[in-house]
């Protein structure tokens, strides 16, 4: 069976609740996600701010693949390193998160750092993709003096 690490919040409380970052096991069809001793099917889009329920008790969920920059809750809550479950921990932070180790994580305030700070857009291989926004967001601020 095909397994994944993903992101894993309870809904059951309100908008939002408590999160974990863990192994889901996806049955063979791929229909139902299993974690920790429960088991989820889809609530195909039926759901509000949840994407999953709980087949035993009802209870709904969201499950999402876990983010690199951290944000992983459904209103970017902010994944800790108690978030983590022991057996995926060194698989979360540095494959997706990209550290060395969980101890070299910034602090939350880090990550929080102003928009400006970060590129809204990835260069492509040489660069072009970079060079047009540059260029667009020039023209709109030249456009607005």
């Amino acid at each position: 069976m095909r397994t994944r690490v993903m992101y894993i919040e309870d809904k059951s409380g309100g908008l939002t609740g408590p999160g974990r970052v863990g192994r889901v096991t996806f049955s063979k069809t791929g229909a139902t996600l299993t974690y920790a001793g429960r088991s989820f099917q889809s609530l195909k889009g039926v759901g509000f701010k949840a994407n999953y329920f709980d087949i035993e008790t009802g209870d709904h969920y969201w499950i999402s693949g876990p983010r690199r920059d951290g944000a992983d809750g459904l209103y970017g809550r902010i994944t800790q390193r108690g978030d983590v479950d022991d057996d995926v921990a060194h698989e979360h932070w540095r494959d997706i998160r990209g550290f060395e180790s969980p101890s070299r994580e910034p602090s939350v305030a880090a990550q929080l750092a102003p928009a400006s700070a970060h590129p809204r857009t990835a260069p492509d291989s040489d660069g072009r993709k970079h060079a047009r926004v540059a260029k667009i967001v020039s023209q709109q601020s030249s456009k607005a003096d």
